[in-house]
């Protein structure tokens, strides 16, 4: 392990002289690919710093203790700080461990996010609502941007349907585990008896593709153009600024009238289908993948739930970990970490297992 631990820090500091080149930094794919590894190697080049140095501290305190005879009363201290260190090392090599493990490529990447009501009908419409603002203020927490490419309100407050891109460092690492079924219990505002009434909304999770992912030609695309609903004045409905993408051999259709600009409501949709379209090439070549996105949806029945959201009780339990949390609220207003956290670690441990077991 050491030896690659020495690689990677030989390669980020190439890495880092690179990038101080004037002539490198004209190439901006290069550039962005060289900031990529940057952001992927700097916890890991801090992890080895910090071993370098207890590993220097550990031989200072076992020389000292191997000078020193066991009566004396230096010794038992120097002893005692010599096994204290060899736990840190230990510490230090099981994390080392972890940020070894073959990194998922889309982890940097910005990442595209649909969310749809499922079953419950308006409560549903609501609660997708409620989840679409907690992974906005979440974005604002990790300074990400968010940008709403399509949205189909119910016209009281809930969503039917909304597809947003989030753009930042590791939008995908911290989000990609939110796919799936979300299932709210709690009393309708409109149920007069106080009857808890299950609902849900369904999650999926999709990492940009970059142009040089998939390549998209224009006689494979049919492009319509309509007049855009919801909120905007009278402007959104007069005019054709709305953009609907047909993707003619996969058929794949995405739409966005977001913007009241024709161009940039389909530069917009033109990203979400490249990246339908690359998660598709990826399935071809997976099929566990494929599963996995379809079970990750599902049909937004309730009984397909990764994650229960208890009003009442202001509970919420992810089904996958069995975790729970009471700090409802918390997590409501953006304070995602709180699940986002204990799933990370839950899986790269699950990681760790399956390597250890290959080797």
């Amino acid at each position: 392990m050491l030896e690659k631990l020495e690689d990677i820090r030989r390669r980020y500091e190439e890495i880092r002289s690179r990038l101080a080149d004037p002539e490198f930094v004209q190439d901006h794919r290069a550039v962005r690919d060289a900031q990529r590894t940057l952001s992927e190697f700097e916890p890991i080049v801090a992890k080895i710093e910090e071993r370098s140095r207890i590993a220097r501290e550990l031989a200072g305190a076992r020389e000292l203790t191997e000078s020193l005879s066991p009566g004396d009363e230096l010794y038992q201290m120097a002893s005692a700080e010599r096994a204290s260190l060899a736990g840190q090392l230990e510490r230090v090599d099981e994390d080392l461990k972890t940020l070894l493990l073959p990194k998922d490529p889309n982890d940097s990447r910005n990442v595209f996010i649909e969310i749809r009501a499922g079953t419950g009908g308006e409560e549903a419409a609501l609660f997708a609502s409620q989840l679409f603002r907690m992974y906005e203020r979440y974005a604002e927490r990790m300074r990400w941007k968010v940008e709403i490419v399509d949205r189909d309100d119910t016209g009281i407050g809930g969503l039917k349907a909304i597809t947003a891109l989030v753009e930042g460092n590791g939008a995908f690492s911290k989000l990609k585990y939110e796919g799936g079924v979300h299932r709210v219990q709690r009393v309708p505002a409109t149920e007069a008896s106080g009857r808890i009434h299950t609902s849900a909304a369904t999650v999926a999770v999709l990492p940009e593709a970059d142009d040089v992912d998939i390549r998209v030609e224009d006689k494979d695309i049919r492009v319509d153009r309509f007049c855009a609903s919801g909120p905007g004045g009278q402007g959104v409905n007069t005019t054709y600024s709305a953009v609907r993408l047909t993707h003619i051999p996969t058929g794949v259709v995405v739409q966005c009238q977001d913007e009241r600009s024709q161009i940039k409501n389909k530069a917009k949709a033109m990203r979400v289908l490249k990246s339908r379209l690359l998660e598709m090439e990826r399935e071809k070549h997976d099929g566990a993948i494929a599963a996995e996105r379809k079970k990750m949806v599902g049909s937004g029945d309730r009984s397909e739930k990764i994650r229960t959201y208890n009003f009442p009780q202001s509970r919420i339990t992810d089904h996958r970990i069995g975790f729970t949390t009471h700090r409802m609220a918390d997590v409501l207003e953006g304070n995602l970490d709180e699940l986002v956290e204990p799933l990370t670690a839950h899986f790269q441990a699950e990681k760790l297992k399956d390597e250890l077991a290959k080797a």
